[in-house]
């Protein structure tokens, strides 16, 4: 493995790194979650931790992480020294609010991940079932720097039934938009 500067690798990098290493052994893997979200808004959110979804075997994903030094700390959870990102693999299926299985993905060279329209989702699902404003932010971010289908969120919002905050979402959104446009 060539010198790695982990105290200043970034959450990509890390990513591109991880998944190749993951690929070598044979694991397939996505990534999802606030990752996904620091890759698309180009980290204006920067989310501390990668989560995977794998169906290999917790012996196979220690072995590959250990290849790389990362160590198990706790059942899904690995650290490496030095290291300011930590590595999780939420258990399988890939699954957004009541959307099962996610069968769509992008792929960044190595790296295989939620699509930006997905990562959107996912950020949504947890405003619309908890409130939580931080996600609702996350996903105005990724669809502000990425191409998102918001017809199909749209869809998959009123499957959720959250229509509401769905289109609280897009005014959020549009208002953004506006603005920049006014601007010019």
């Amino acid at each position: 493995m060539k010198n790695i500067d982990w105290g200043n690798i970034d959450i990509k990098g890390l990513a591109l790194l991880v998944s190749a290493e993951l690929k070598k052994n044979n694991i397939s893997a996505v990534l999802v979650g606030g990752a996904c979200v620091s890759i698309y808004s180009h980290n204006k959110y920067v989310s501390m931790d990668l989560d995977y979804v794998s169906y290999s075997t917790l012996n196979e994903l220690r072995h590959a992480m250990e290849k790389i030094g990362f160590h198990q700390k706790s059942s899904r959870h690995f650290e490496r020294t030095g290291c300011r990102f930590f590595v999780e693999f939420p258990p399988p299926p890939i699954a957004i609010g009541k959307e099962v299985p996610i069968r769509e993905f992008e792929e960044i060279k190595a790296l295989t991940l939620l699509t930006p329209t997905d990562c959107v989702k996912d950020r949504l699902a947890a405003y619309y079932h908890w409130n939580d404003p931080q996600s609702l932010e996350q996903a105005l971010m990724v669809a502000r720097s990425q191409p998102v289908d918001l017809r199909n969120v749209e869809k998959w919002s009123k499957k959720e039934g959250s229509l509401d905050k769905f289109h609280r979402f897009e005014s959020l959104l549009e208002t953004n938009v506006h603005q920049a446009i006014k601007r010019l």
